[in-house]
């Protein structure tokens, strides 16, 4: 007989806060199957919840009874709003409710102290190309959540792009590395265009020349099977072109200075706490 658990089917799902991220996240919910109509948001702002009812057909409610109703909440707000929150939900939040958390630095013992009940809660570092379905999210499971619990949150944030799952004193590192990292990635596009335009080559064509090696390198390394290694050696003829642009970058210690950044996101997100 087989002991196989099915995914949590909640009949509510509540997304507090409905900016970009959230947006996001409701899409994704939609795309994994939840029905629109079990979608409940809570947004302050009453024309960007008019507007995300005209295009997803969900449904918008107060804060207090959309957690009082929903089997899963997923708190999307930013980490300095998040204390305010939790005092505001916690006196009418469902007690059998996953509480899922994407605020960056905020930990599960945060959540559960500011809630102040025994929820189960699961911490989520998200990253912004989930608006466009390529995201990258970690997840750490806390104390009390159910394996239905589980693939329900790993099931729907699949539906944003990748998932992995983490031990949650990992999750600075993650922030540090994906949450934080397409900005990195969005910084060195702006000096590959920089540097192009200073070789003579107009705005236009320096930025469609940079994105599209970007965009090309990405995919063959996410679909070659190849190590960055490998394919950094594949286009680096001895003496060539390529060999001196890394001789450059090893002149500079890029290694170095992309190490000490990570650990400056990390030490902010462990601030944060």
């Amino acid at each position: 007989m087989s002991t196989e658990t099915k995914p949590l089917q909640p009949s509510q799902v509540g997304v507090i806060g409905a900016g970009v991220m959230g947006e996001a996240l409701i899409a994704a919910l939609i795309k994994y199957g939840i029905k629109a109509s079990s979608i409940c948001v809570s947004e302050k702002r009453e024309e960007r919840a008019e507007e995300l009812i005209a295009k997803y057909s969900i449904t918008v409610d107060e804060l207090d009874s959309n957690v009082s109703k929903a089997d899963a909440i997923l708190l999307v707000v930013k980490p300095q709003d998040m204390g305010s929150v939790l005092e505001e939900i916690k006196g009418s939040i469902n007690p059998d409710a996953v509480v899922i958390t994407f605020a960056a630095g905020k930990t599960i013992s945060f959540i559960s102290n500011g809630l102040g009940t025994t929820n189960p809660v699961v911490r989520v570092m998200p990253n912004t190309p989930t608006l466009v379905g390529a995201g990258m999210a970690a997840a750490s499971m806390g104390a009390g959540v159910t394996a239905a619990q589980r693939d329900f949150v790993l099931g729907f944030l699949g539906a944003t792009g990748k998932v992995i799952e983490v031990s949650e004193d990992l999750q600075d590192a993650v922030t540090a590395t994906s949450g934080s990292g397409p900005a990195y990635f969005f910084a060195f596009v702006e000096a590959m265009v920089a540097g192009a335009k200073e070789l003579g080559l107009s705005q236009e064509d320096a930025t469609t020349l940079t994105v599209q090696t970007i965009v090309g390198a990405a995919k063959l390394l996410d679909e070659s099977g190849k190590s960055a290694t490998t394919l950094r050696e594949n286009v680096t003829s001895p003496n060539g072109t390529t060999a001196a642009a890394l001789a450059s970058f090893a002149t500079a210690d890029m290694n170095a200075m992309v190490a000490k950044a990570m650990k400056s996101a990390r030490d902010r997100s462990q601030e944060l706490a």
